[in-house]
C-alpha cells in the first residue's frame, strides 16, 4: 500500500504543501528552541536546521478527534490539519520535529526505534510512553506550565493539559523518581537510560508492564476517536466502556508506581536524615497523583507509610536496634496534622 492510500485510510486527505518559507521559518524556529532548552545536548543549530528543513510539510483533511498534526516516518512528513493558519503551524510541528529527529532506521529505511518505542516486524511496544515524552519535551520547549485538569473523571496535574494529558500525567510521577535529565536523554537520543532508571527502581516486569499499560491507554483513545466519528448510541455505550478502561488503567499504574518507587525509597533509608527527606517527599507527591471519587490507595498507602516512618525513626533514635519502643499506629487525621506541621516548619526555615 502506497503513502496516499495509507493516509487516506487513517482518514487523512492532503489538501496542499506548506509553503517553503513557512517550513523554513518553522525549522529555523524550531531549532533554536531545541538548542537552546537542551544545552546539555551540545547540538549544532545549523545542523539541526539543516536537518529539520528536510522534512516536507502539508496540509490535510484529518478525522474529527485526532490530533492537530501527524508524522509519518515512511515518508518524513508531516501533516497538519489544514484549519490551522500557516502562523500557528509551528506550535504543533514541534512534537512532530521531535518524532523525526529521534527515529532510527535501518538499511532498508524501516523504523527502529523511536525514542522509548521499539519497532519489530511483529510488534510495537513503547508507543504510549514515548508519545507522552515527547510531549512532555514539547510543553518544555513551548512554555507550557503544568496544570489541573479533569478527563475521563481523573483529576489531573499535568505538564500537556491539551495534548495526551492523561499519559503525561503518569509520565510526570515517573520523572518526580527519576528527574527529566534521563527522560530528555532517551527521547531525544532513542538510548535507554530512562527505562534502565526505572528498572532500578522496579524491575524489568514492572518496566514492561508499564510502557504496555501506556500503549493500552493510546489505543483506547485511538478508538474513542474512531468511534466518535461514527456518533450512534451503540457506539457511546463503546465510547463509555474505553473511558472506564481508560481510568481504571490510569490508577492501576499509577499505584504501581507509588508502591514500587516509594518502597524501593523506603529501603534506601539509614539515617534521620534521609528519613525526613523521604516524608517531605511522600508529602508532596500528593500534589502529582490523579485523584476521582472513592480513590483512597495514595492516603491508606500514606497511612501506612507515616506509620513505617515512625518505627523506622525509633530504631534510628536508639542506635538502630529492634528494641525501639511499640509505635503507635496513627490515624490519616493524625498523620496530616503531622503534615501540616512539617509544611508549616518548612516555611519558616
Amino acid at each position: 500500500m502506497n503513502i496516499e492510500k495509507q493516509l487516506q485510510k487513517d482518514g487523512i486527505i492532503v489538501t496542499e504543501k506548506v509553503p517553503t518559507d513557512t517550513v523554513l521559518n518553522i525549522t529555523n524556529s524550531i531549532s533554536q528552541k531545541i538548542v537552546s532548552t537542551f544545552p546539555s545536548f551540545n547540538l549544532n543549530t545549523n545542523e539541526l536546521f539543516a536537518k529539520l528543513f528536510s522534512l516536507n510539510m502539508y496540509k490535510a483533511q484529518m478525522p474529527e478527534g485526532m490530533q492537530e498534526a501527524s508524522y509519518c516516518y515512511k515518508n518524513s512528513s508531516i501533516y497538519f490539519n489544514f484549519n490551522i493558519a500557516n502562523e500557528d503551524l509551528e506550535e504543533f510541528a514541534i512534537h512532530e520535529c521531535i518524532h523525526f529527529l529521534q527515529e532510527q532506521k535501518d538499511e532498508n529505511n524501516n523504523i527502529k526505534r523511536m525514542g522509548l518505542a521499539n519497532y519489530s516486524k511483529h510488534k510495537v511496544v513503547g508507543t504510549g510512553i514515548n508519545e507522552a515524552c515527547v510531549q512532555y519535551i514539547s510543553s518544555k520547549i513551548i512554555g507550557i506550565e503544568p496544570d489541573f485538569e479533569k478527563y475521563y473523571n481523573i483529576n489531573l496535574y499535568t505538564p500537556s493539559p491539551s495534548y495526551y494529558p492523561v499519559e503525561c500525567a503518569l509520565l510526570n510521577e515517573l520523572v518526580f523518581f527519576i528527574g527529566e535529565e534521563k527522560l530528555f536523554q532517551s527521547t531525544y537520543f532513542s538510548t535507554d537510560e530512562f527505562k534502565n532508571e526505572i528498572i532500578k527502581y522496579t524491575s524489568e516486569n514492572t518496566y514492561n508492564y508499564i510502557i504496555t499499560s501506556f500503549d493500552k491507554i493510546l489505543k483506547l483513545e485511538e478508538k474513542i476517536i474512531k468511534l466518535n466519528n461514527k456518533n450512534s448510541e451503540k457506539t457511546q455505550i463503546k465510547v463509555e466502556k474505553c473511558r472506564a478502561t481508560i481510568k481504571k488503567t490510569f490508577f492501576d499504574i499509577q499505584n504501581l508506581i507509588i508502591k514500587k518507587f516509594f518502597e524501593y525509597e523506603f529501603i534506601q533509608i539509614n539515617n534521620l536524615e534521609l528519613l525526613e527527606k523521604f516524608r517531605r517527599k511522600i508529602t508532596k507527591f500528593d500534589k502529582y497523583i490523579g485523584h476521582s471519587e472513592n480513590y483512597t490507595f495514595f492516603n491508606d498507602y500514606l497511612t501506612e507509610m507515616m506509620n513505617k516512618l515512625e518505627h523506622k525513626s525509633n530504631i534510628l533514635e536508639n542506635g538502630g536496634t529492634e528494641t525501639a519502643p511499640v509505635v503507635k499506629i496513627f490515624s490519616i487525621s493524625e498523620i496530616f496534622n503531622k503534615i501540616k506541621q512539617l509544611l508549616n516548619k518548612k516555611a519558616e526555615t
